[in-house]
């Protein structure tokens, strides 16, 4: 299928590993062309090595300033984007009681302020053109219990500003959708650390846990993200999809 993304221009935070890179490597393979940010500069050489033509950006998220040079270096050098991942996220603390409430204000700021910064800091170039996309990446734990409750919260969270902004900017030709990915193997993932360690236990969680009897992959998510951000996804505002092999215990 043509997706028509042929020199789209694309920006992906968290971008140099996992699931970033995976929603990069296929965006660059619909001829896209495509910016990813990130804080390691060993991954960031490590992905621009492997795709030479790949823009990179080396960037601390957590910080307002910092995101708003991101967005202006992208589109000094593309000129604009048309395409906004919003990837960058990760969990820390434990159980609410045990998790210090600063780590519940680090947890949003990675996971959920970020994407709403980015997002408002493109809107005005998508705006210009009266089209564009816009897909978060949260979690099937945004809609259920399960993983760290700062990262549950702060991808509930998103999932509702989702549905938020893409009512909102609808009109403007923007659309605005999310991917909630369930358990996903790749080499830097946690899943593949307690793969490592404790086989049987990981394996009788996936027997347990997935209906469809493993781990999803990073090709899997970037697929249905590529998928999202093209025109053959005109009339899906608004949505965030799981892709989790049956995973989720939700029915919405």
């Amino acid at each position: 299928m043509n997706l028509n993304l042929k020199d789209k221009v694309v920006l992906v935070t968290g971008g140099s590993k996992g699931i970033g890179l995976g929603i990069a490597a296929t965006f660059l393979n619909e001829g896209a062309k495509v910016a990813i940010v990130a804080r390691g500069e060993e991954s960031l050489k490590q992905a621009r090595d492997q795709f030479v033509e790949m823009f990179t950006i080396q960037a601390d998220l957590y910080d307002e300033q910092e995101r708003e040079r991101v967005v202006k270096e992208a589109v000094e050098h593309y000129g604009t984007i048309d395409v906004l991942i919003n990837n960058v996220g990760g969990s820390n603390g434990s159980t609410t009681a045990e998790t210090d409430l600063t780590l519940f204000h680090e947890a949003f700021e990675l996971n959920y302020f970020s994407a709403v910064h980015f997002s408002k800091l493109v809107l005005p170039h998508m705006k210009e053109k009266q089209a564009g996309s816009i897909i978060n990446i949260s979690s099937v734990f945004g809609r259920e219990s399960g993983g760290k409750v700062t990262y549950n919260s702060a991808k509930a969270a998103m999932i509702s500003f989702t549905k938020s902004l893409a009512d909102e900017v609808i009109k403007d030709g923007i659309r605005v959708n999310g991917v909630a990915p369930g358990s996903i193997l790749h080499p830097s993932g946690n899943w593949q650390r307690r793969l490592e360690e404790n086989p049987e236990k990981i394996n009788q969680f996936v027997e347990a846990e997935i209906p469809a009897g493993r781990f999803g992959t990073v090709e899997e998510i970037a697929n249905v993200v590529t998928f999202l951000a093209s025109e053959k996804a005109s009339w899906v505002v608004g949505a965030t999809i799981n892709v989790d092999g049956g995973q989720s215990k939700s029915n919405f």
